[in-house]
């Protein structure tokens, strides 16, 4: 075999390693970018919606000048307000309803991972399909409050 004809067998298996970056670096991104655009979207609706008062604030206006001053504990304690995923009762409320949108954001990493989970599968590529799964489980536990190392 001369050196062009060994290049050029060299070659193809190169550019099927290069397809298949781009496959994987396409779907990831694909899905990231409707994620982040649909957080982005959930932000500005719940606060288009909590500054026109079409959703009623879990703390009314009257009273935040009220507690702005006090610490963390006592304003959480005075105003009612939920602590880690106890926000999700009050998502009706417009103060609180931005974190819709923050949560979105927050865990729109988690389907484009899913989705290569699914192709490294496809491919018998199990090493990766392994490491993405570890990835979302991470990311799962640490948005599950599981993974606190407490304050």
């Amino acid at each position: 075999m001369n050196a062009p004809d060994a290049m050029a067998h060299n070659e193809a298996p190169a550019r099927q390693v290069i397809e298949a970056q781009k496959a994987e670096a396409a779907r990831y991104a694909f899905l990231l970018d409707w994620g982040t655009r649909l957080g982005l979207l959930l932000l500005l609706v719940t606060f288009a919606s909590y500054l026109m008062g079409g959703l009623p604030p879990h703390v009314p206006l009257e009273h935040l000048p009220g507690a702005w001053h006090l610490p963390v504990e006592q304003y959480l304690k005075q105003t009612a307000t939920p602590t880690g995923w106890g926000w999700l009762a009050h998502a009706a409320k417009g103060d609180i309803s931005n974190l819709i949108g923050i949560a979105v954001l927050a865990g729109s990493s988690l389907p484009p991972l899913l989705g290569l989970i699914a192709l490294y599968l496809k491919r018998r590529d199990y090493a990766y399909a392994g490491i993405c799964a570890s990835i979302a489980l991470v990311v799962v536990l640490a948005a599950s409050g599981i993974l606190t190392a407490g304050h």
